[in-house]
């Protein structure tokens, strides 16, 4: 008796879950503009910023949105994202590149704020035009205000990125891990002593944090340290008005929690050997097997999440103040501070799909069928990121049988000339088996794993990316160069 399949089938909402349904379509793109293709949809990350802004009414709080651009180089989306409510929303980079692309995308400086490791070059035009600064580090601090001095610039509006926060609480310590951003807060003092050194060339507005995590707990320690630094920074006379939470709010990328579920406990029954391989070769996803006994740790993204987003903002300032008690949207409230977030994967969820052309199946005698794409492993980094989840099979004609009941287990190959360019390493399960021609279709990779990791190696193509804009009932579909996009329309086009 073959074993039932072990689907990881995508959560799809509108428009990306209409935007599949156009299947010729799809076909069409691809056969006009290569294998792989990237697909953004710009009205939604629009819709999605409105989730986020419609938490912070919820919780009567005043800030702004930033999208962490680092998560997709679509101009597309930014142009987009520049046309919504100034107030409401703006754009994080984290790169000199970044900054121009989103000064060229509509966005003004008053708009952007700076993040990450900065270089001179980075600092000066951020100081040149205006954009507001999140300082990394001590030095970064220095090297920005003698910049300011140099040219004779504005003062710059400017936060302090802490990392490394403790609280103990019912005699248990939480200790957020170390991390190589943001400044430890144990160097507060110092920190704070640099910025009134430096008051003729910066502007204090506010502290955050940086977390690589999605521990609620953890970031409610961060959120709270972070008032109370707040606090510090007011009894020394400078006015701080903002508190910065950064993002890791996260993505449900699978629909179905229990399929979810039965996956990671099958992989577990693979690893021990109580049941068939699930992967290539036994990849064990960090979990292996010493002597019967299980050791590691799940390497895996929640592909299952039952709060992500704006919901898991809500959940994070509906919990207590670790020291005060009250809620921590409260808290910021009673002191009239503004909230920034920084999603970047939330605010791409469904915007995008990656579409690949089946090349070649070919049957194996030790395994599942070798199914190869038309891309490789670096142009859907889903797996570089621990995601797990089924493409969509598109078929290239309509066919006369239907799905197998039970399944078609497949192993994706990419296009290099690499043993180990694996799409996935995991048996992934089909409908039915795919032919040359047909199309997988990656959904929901508009969040770091559409071009984060794109490269050329052996001149294979790199995906080109398109735009596409629905007639609102998903009727019909138009299309253009991501580049081309701009959220205008021309005098007797309708409005889309």
């Amino acid at each position: 008796m073959r074993a039932s399949p072990l689907y990881l089938r995508p959560r799809l909402e509108p428009p990306l879950a209409t935007l599949l349904e156009a299947v010729p379509f799809l076909h069409s793109l691809v056969d006009g503009l290569g294998s792989p293709l990237n697909v953004v949809v710009p009205e939604r990350i629009a819709e999605n910023a409105e989730r986020f802004r419609g938490v912070y009414r919820k919780h009567h709080l005043g800030g702004r949105v930033f999208f962490a651009h680092k998560a997709n180089r679509s101009s597309a989306l930014v142009r987009r994202l520049a046309a919504t409510d100034p107030a409401d929303v703006g754009v994080d980079v984290a790169s000199l590149g970044e900054l121009r692309h989103v000064l060229g995308a509509g966005f003004t400086p008053g708009r952007v704020m700076g993040t990450g490791p900065k270089d001179p070059e980075f600092l000066w035009l951020a100081a040149r035009t205006g954009v507001t600064v999140n300082v990394d580090s001590y030095a970064e601090l220095d090297q920005l205000a003698g910049l300011v001095r140099k040219y004779a610039l504005p003062r710059v509006d400017v936060l302090l990125r802490l990392s490394e926060f403790e609280a103990t609480g019912s005699g248990v310590k939480v200790l957020s891990r170390r991390s190589r951003f943001g400044s430890p807060t144990r160097e507060v003092k110092a920190l704070l002593d640099a910025v009134e050194r430096h008051r003729d060339s910066v502007e204090l507005i506010g502290v955050g944090y940086h977390l690589d995590t999605t521990g609620l707990a953890e970031k409610a320690v961060a959120l709270d340290r972070c008032v109370m630094v707040m606090d510090e920074c007011h009894a020394r006379g400078l006015a701080p008005r903002v508190i910065d939470i950064g993002g890791g709010f996260g993505v449900g990328y699978v629909a179905d929690a229990g399929q979810w579920e039965r996956y990671t406990t099958e992989l577990t029954n693979a690893v021990l050997g109580t049941r068939p391989a699930l992967t290539w070769r036994g990849h064990g996803y960090g979990l292996r097997n010493e002597g019967g006994t299980l050791r590691g740790a799940l390497g895996l993204y929640p592909a299952h999440r039952p709060s992500a987003g704006p919901g898991y903002l809500d959940e994070l300032l509906s919990l207590p103040s670790p020291s005060l008690g009250r809620p921590l949207g409260t808290v910021l409230l009673e002191q009239f501070y503004e909230l920034y977030t920084e999603p970047g994967r939330a605010l791409v969820d469904q915007c995008g799909l990656t579409l690949a052309r089946v090349l070649d199946v070919r049957a194996t005698d030790t395994g599942p069928p070798l199914v190869r794409l038309g891309m490789n492993a670096a142009d859907v980094s889903l797996e570089e990121h621990g995601v797990l989840v089924d493409p969509v099979l598109l078929t290239r004609t309509e066919r006369g049988e239907g799905d197998d009941p039970a399944g078609v287990g497949v192993h994706l190959v990419g296009n290099l000339c690499l043993e180990a360019d694996l799409i996935t390493r995991r048996t992934v399960f089909l409908p039915r088996l795919p032919r040359p021609g047909d199309l997988l279709a990656f959904a929901n990779t508009a969040g770091y794993a559409m071009d984060f990791h794109a490269h050329a190696a052996q001149q294979q193509p790199v995906a080109r990316k398109v735009a596409v804009v629905g007639d609102g009932d998903g009727g019909s579909w138009r299309w253009c160069l991501d580049e081309e996009y701009w959220p205008v329309t021309y005098p007797g086009e309708a409005e889309s």
